[in-house]
């Protein structure tokens, strides 16, 4: 199996096999993505599909020192951003606030499990998902990303040209309320 990086430099010896292998390798986690952005399968297809053209186009410019799955990711959230933006307006909610800057919350203990054991201990994934659901757009990709596709923080940053810091309390956020939907969700 070919690294990322592999595949494009073969891609541009000559071998048009490697580009297919690239895309193929992408294709759905990029779909997931941009359908959790976006949330309309056909719009979804749509604009995977602008994707994978950008970064056809691109190929070119893409610098062999960053990773190309962040590169990829990067492409796929601006390229959403922009369709989001024709598309309909962007709420004024998904925008952070006053109280979400509040440090209070963050420095707070939890005796209550930690998030990895909350998304174990959930035998219900449709309860889940309708939770996460729920969340604000910002803080979902957040968690999607992380969990669903296994970037760093770091990576996570750097595709939304975020300080890392603003990235970690994002998802502690998530996290926090996540757990809080949960308990609500189990009490019903």
């Amino acid at each position: 199996m070919f690294s990322d990086e592999q595949l494009i430099t073969n891609y541009f010896t000559g071998d048009k096999k490697s580009l297919e292998i690239l895309i193929n390798r992408y294709l759905k986690p990029i779909y997931n993505f941009v359908y959790r952005y976006i949330g309309d399968k056909h719009e979804a297809e749509d604009v995977t599909q602008e994707i994978f053209l950008k970064m056809w186009r691109n190929l070119k410019k893409f610098k062999k020192e960053k990773k190309f799955k962040t590169w990829l990711f990067t492409i796929a959230k601006n390229t959403c951003l922009d369709f989001l933006k024709k598309k309909k307006a962007i709420l004024f909610s998904e925008f952070e606030n006053e109280k979400e800057e509040n440090r209070f919350i963050e420095t707070l203990i939890d005796p209550g499990p930690l998030p990895n054991e909350i998304f174990e201990q959930t035998m219900n994934k449709e309860l889940l998902y309708q939770a996460i659901n729920q969340l604000p757009l910002k803080y979902r990709l957040i968690l999607f990303l992380h969990y669903n596709n296994h970037f760093t923080f770091q990576e996570i940053a750097e595709i939304f040209n975020e300080p890392l810091n603003t990235i970690k309390s994002r998802h502690l956020r998530a996290i926090l309320m996540l757990k809080k939907l949960l308990k609500i969700n189990l009490l019903i």
